[in-house]
């Protein structure tokens, strides 16, 4: 993507998150979120959102949660049933991606007055308990991120090709960041809300991978739980097939890495070159 074609992007961006944070403005107000965001982002879940949104916990370590619903393109009802279940929706008029989308909730959260932020998904792959163990390492001020983990902990999904993919990506981020990880692409996540502020995040999708290697390219104190990747409720993947899906997130793995490298290395460049002006 040339120079030109990443700015209209950026500037497309901006528009329908514009559209859809104005929305939420109308309906929701001004009131604030409660100190814990749980974030997800939804595609055509009409079928499994109530059920999602009604199972997670009203309050993690203390602290009550807000669930915070991205509609990524609505045209089924699933932000009506969200809304109607509890959920704080916020509509996207364009399907861009689950990056985009959670990328919005992150802002929503940070904007609202939410004090961590973690996530699940909205096809009901998500055991709700998870969250809770996840979070609290955050909210004692042990980590700065803690990712979950099927490899620790368990999953029901017997796609032979996927739990093998897990297993790759996990080595080669190890390998390339110096830390050890065992589950990438794991949708149970959580931080502080003010660190995605800190870090670039610019995928439409697949966005897994550029937030955990934008992370631990910061210098966060990572850490991780054990968790249970269930089957969906219902519905299939909307992620394609395992070939494509798998090409696709390694592609934006590695040019995450590549980025945060260069960043690193301009850093240290105008650092030493700091040094010897003093």
């Amino acid at each position: 993507m040339n120079v030109r074609e990443a700015r209209r992007r950026r500037a497309t961006d901006e528009l329908i998150d514009h559209v859809a944070l104005e929305e939420l403005a109308a309906h929701h107000g001004g009131r604030l979120l409660n100190p814990v965001a749980i974030v997800m982002a939804a595609y055509k879940e009409a079928d499994n959102i109530e059920q999602v949104v009604k199972s997670m916990p009203a309050e993690i370590n203390g602290a009550p949660t807000s669930v915070v619903v991205v509609v990524d393109g609505e045209d089924d009802g699933t932000s009506t049933i969200a809304r109607e279940s509890g959920a704080v929706a916020v509509i996207a008029p364009v399907n861009r991606g689950q990056g985009a989308a959670l990328r919005l909730g992150y802002r929503v959260a940070r904007e609202y007055g939410a004090r961590f932020i973690v996530t699940a998904d909205a096809d009901g792959q998500t055991d709700p308990e998870d969250l809770v163990h996840a979070l609290a390492p955050v909210m004692k001020g042990e980590k700065d991120f803690v990712n979950g983990s099927r490899r620790l902990g368990a999953t029901h999904g017997r796609d032979a090709v996927r739990n093998t993919g897990v297993v790759v990506y996990a080595t080669l981020v190890s390998l390339l960041m110096g830390e050890k990880v065992t589950d990438t692409a794991n949708p149970v996540r959580a931080f502080t809300a003010d660190l995605t502020a800190s870090l670039t995040l610019e995928e439409p999708q697949y966005q897994a991978s550029e937030l955990l290697i934008s992370a631990l390219s910061f210098g966060v104190r990572y850490g991780e739980v054990p968790v249970t990747m269930l089957n969906r409720s219902s519905g299939k993947s909307k992620k394609g097939g395992n070939l494509a899906y798998g090409y696709r997130y390694g592609k934006v793995l590695l040019r995450t890495w590549w980025r945060e490298r260069m960043r690193r290395r301009a850093r240290g460049r105008s650092e030493r070159a700091g040094q010897v002006v003093r």
